[in-house]
């Protein structure tokens, strides 16, 4: 039985130790995953500062099961009064770490599929004032593409999609991968009680970012699987994570194009809409009356419809093309030069 943990032996390869001199916080939420959390644990390099465990009000008692047999004084059990999901035990995990003054926390799963020596590049662009949020990509390497489910690559390839539209992050895939880096002054910003607290999680995360035009950048690192089984079914979410993108993709073309700022793309994406709904509308007309009279439409009365619908279209590209390249860019920890702990937490 394991009574104490060990730590790892070569925690930063491949990378200098000097320039990670930050305060670094990992968050480790806990559901039925009493069998691993220890080995996770164990594997934390020395340069983590401080652990916290979130009990997500677990069936196991994760939280007493670490208590009692990890020695590890970094470690820090947080419970949670009921089961909040993934996404109300890492935010629970968030706000302890702000509180304690940490700079950098680390979202890393219990069950063991997150490889802690990948952990280095996961904080660096945020280190180096390159990202505010950094999250794993497993599909960088097409030959570790090959190891993953076939169902889990469709879906993360259409929940991918569905992520980029919500979110305005088009330079991300695979927005499921939890292991994710966040800037402590970032999270201090966010309205995190207004976040998903379930399997939607991790894209309403990004969606929030954006909001606050904080900069995403994805980390290139391997899938690990082991023999665990996921709770999360493609086919049942398929249906409730396309509802809440698509509130997301509205709230976010709102936020960023007529509340927040107006602009050509906002007028293009406006008159887009109305010239594409009113050829549509003009099209439907001509066809049923004649298919009421048996007589052709006129050539006028089809380019009339045509010509909006053409139109319609061009200027929505050119909308989406705008949109694409408006991708934050600007570093926000360094803008706002806020020290953690400070400002609003929800």
């Amino acid at each position: 039985m394991q009574t104490a943990v060990q730590h790892a032996t070569n925690p930063w390869p491949r990378t200098d130790e000097a320039r990670f001199e930050v305060r670094l916080a990992v968050v480790i939420p806990c559901y039925r995953v009493r069998s691993k959390v220890l080995d996770v644990l164990a594997s934390i390099p020395a340069q983590v500062e401080r652990i916290y465990v979130v009990d997500d009000h677990c069936p196991d008692a994760s939280g007493t099961w670490v208590e009692e047999r990890c020695a590890d004084p970094r470690v820090v059990v947080c419970r949670n009064p009921s089961n909040l999901g993934v996404g109300g035990a890492t935010i629970a995990g968030y706000r302890a770490a702000v509180a304690d003054g940490m700079e950098i926390i680390v979202k890393m799963d219990g069950d063991g599929q997150m490889d802690p020596d990948a952990l280095s590049e996961l904080i660096g662009p945020i280190v180096r004032g390159e990202a505010d949020y950094t999250k794993g990509n497993r599909f960088y390497d097409l030959a570790q593409i090959g190891r993953m489910p076939k169902m889990r690559i469709i879906g993360n390839a259409a929940l991918s999609f569905l992520t980029k539209l919500s979110s305005g992050y088009w330079d991300i895939f695979d927005p499921t991968n939890g292991y994710t880096a966040v800037h402590a002054s970032v999270v201090a910003r966010m309205p995190l009680d207004k976040i998903s607290r379930r399997y939607f999680f991790e894209s309403d995360m990004l969606f929030r970012l954006n909001t606050i035009r904080a900069v995403v950048v994805d980390v290139p690192m391997d899938a690990r699987y082991g023999d665990e089984v996921s709770n999360l079914s493609v086919r049942k979410i398929v249906l409730d994570f396309a509802i809440r993108h698509l509130r997301n993709f509205g709230k976010r073309i709102f936020y960023n194009y007529f509340l927040r700022d107006l602009s050509l793309a906002s007028l293009e994406l406006v008159a887009g809409v109305l010239f594409l709904f009113s050829g549509a509308t003009t099209g439907v007309f001509f066809w049923l009356q004649s298919a009421q009279t048996g007589y052709f439409s006129s050539a006028g009365s089809v380019m009339l419809a045509a010509l909006q619908v053409i139109v319609g279209i061009q200027l929505i590209l050119g909308f989406l093309a705008y949109d694409i390249a408006a991708v934050p860019a600007r570093t926000l920890h360094l803008l706002v030069n806020r020290k953690p702990g400070e400002g609003r937490r929800g």
